[in-house]
């Protein structure tokens, strides 16, 4: 894994679907179900959209999950969870911050029309520190990396300009493709 770079198989940021944190959740969510399909036939569909200031400078990410719950306002009273979320969650203490913050008691379709307009800067996630990788550290640092702080992505750098995001199923096929070629030499 040390023979390949991240630069090698990083999604650039020019091929990656982007959109400006002055967009709606409705924006977001019908554009990341548009390349979500266009993608699939050819490769891995995005399953989050990176979003830019006005100078084009990522920002942000906003996942599906980051969509979906961007229509329950009772989320961003509750703030971060995420340190949390990590060791874990049983269903007691779930329900309990459901009831206490009186998440998805109205209709989804109540909460669609509410909440359409709410600006992806308000929804969007800003990466933390060990969320970024430069274009020529070695694939397996990456992989540490990944692995470590339980990521999907990392966004890629070049001279401290985000150009690129590695994402983990494009590290899998990667892995999958070796794992295929030791199979086969181990056979013949």
């Amino acid at each position: 894994m040390r023979r390949l770079k991240v630069r090698d198989i990083m999604v650039p940021l020019s091929e990656y679907t982007t959109l400006p944190q002055d967009a709606t959740l409705q924006d977001a969510l019908t554009t990341l179900k548009r390349v979500k399909h266009r993608y699939e036939e050819m490769r891995d569909g995005h399953r989050a959209i990176l979003i830019v200031d006005g100078n084009g400078h990522v920002v942000g990410k906003v996942s599906q999950l980051d969509l979906i719950l961007g229509l329950e306002e009772g989320y961003r009273k509750i703030g971060d969870l995420k340190g949390v979320a990590h060791s874990g969650y049983d269903p007691k203490f779930i329900r309990s911050i459901i009831e206490r913050n009186r998440l998805w008691e109205e209709p989804l379709d109540e909460l669609c029309r509410k909440r359409k307009n709410i600006k992806v800067r308000q929804i969007m996630y800003t990466p933390t520190k060990g969320e970024y990788v430069r274009a020529n550290e070695s694939l397996d640092l990456a992989i540490h990396q990944l692995g470590m702080g339980r990521h999907q992505s990392l966004l890629v750098t070049e001279e401290d300009r985000i150009i690129g995001i590695l994402r983990l199923t494009d590290i899998f096929d990667v892995v999958h493709e070796a794992v295929q070629e030791c199979d086969m030499k181990a056979a013949a």
